[in-house]
């Protein structure tokens, strides 16, 4: 099975600012990964060395075999696809049709293999409405929806989601749930970086901490959500409903309103 592997992997930028220290992980093809921790802790610079967008400063990153600092950022972008945060620092093309279908162009596919795929991703992803039109003419929401396409439709191992809910109505949560499930469903491995905590809790079991360029913990998120001490260091919340619960004496432990339902049932 394909593998993302940090090993003692640090980065620092020309500057000399060191923004990654002796990261250590393993991330297996089809898990769910989410990183959290506060601005600055380094979040979005390891995220960029899955792909190879950054190259470790020491140490290695593997993926899928492949030592980062040995293949372009083309050819690990194969492997692990990278859906920026804002859509208008990814599209650039004049149609969404053409937006997604750019890149299994780019790798030469068979046009009907490229049309078929193009009209299954933008079903599932409920924008097949507006493959006809200027993706800077449709709403910010189903554009970043176009960006997800854009890169799920290349089938990578990995598909890295920076802050996917940002900006996102519940119908638009809803479908990243959904996509969750079948991206897990096909073992293309998901890691996302955001501070959606509701969306952690509901949609993810390992939860990686962040905080001063290091990991500081690498647990489900019950054990994430459960720990003062981890929660102060990476300065991260519980959930509303979690935060909820621990006021009324019901325990750290609740991540979502089904949960805290059951609990309170629960006999004295």
């Amino acid at each position: 099975m394909n593998k993302i592997i940090f090993e003692h992997a640090s980065f620092t930028y020309p500057n000399g600012f060191v923004a990654n220290d002796d990261l250590n992980l393993v991330i297996e093809q089809g898990e769910r990964v989410a990183i959290v921790g506060q601005n600055g802790a380094g979040k979005t610079t390891a995220v960029k060395m899955m792909n190879g967008l950054h190259k470790p400063s020491s140490g290695n990153v593997f993926v899928c075999d492949k030592n980062t600092k040995e293949y372009t950022t083309a050819q690990i972008a194969k492997q692990v696809g990278y859906v920026f945060q804002n859509p208008d620092d990814q599209i650039f093309n004049q149609t969404v049709a053409s937006e997604i279908s750019y890149m299994p162009k780019y790798y030469k596919w068979p046009q009907t293999e490229i049309e078929k795929s193009v009209r299954e991703v933008a079903q599932f992803l409920k924008i097949e409405e507006f493959l006809d039109k200027n993706p800077f003419e449709i709403p910010y929401v189903t554009r970043k929806f176009v960006t997800i396409a854009a890169i799920l439709v290349t089938k990578p191992d990995f598909i890295i989601l920076d802050e996917p809910t940002a900006g996102q109505d519940l119908r638009g949560i809803r479908i990243l749930s959904e996509l969750l499930d079948y991206l897990e469903e096909r073992q293309i491995g998901v890691i996302t970086i955001t501070h959606d905590m509701e969306f952690v809790a509901d949609n993810f079991q390992r939860v990686i901490a962040m905080a001063n360029k290091k990991i500081i913990a690498d647990r489900t998120a019950r054990e994430i959500f459960s720990d003062d001490e981890i929660l102060q260091k990476s300065k991260i919340k519980r959930t509303q409903i979690g935060s909820i619960a621990e006021e009324l004496g019901l325990g750290k432990d609740i991540l979502n309103a089904r949960e805290f339902v059951e609990r309170l049932k629960e006999p004295k």
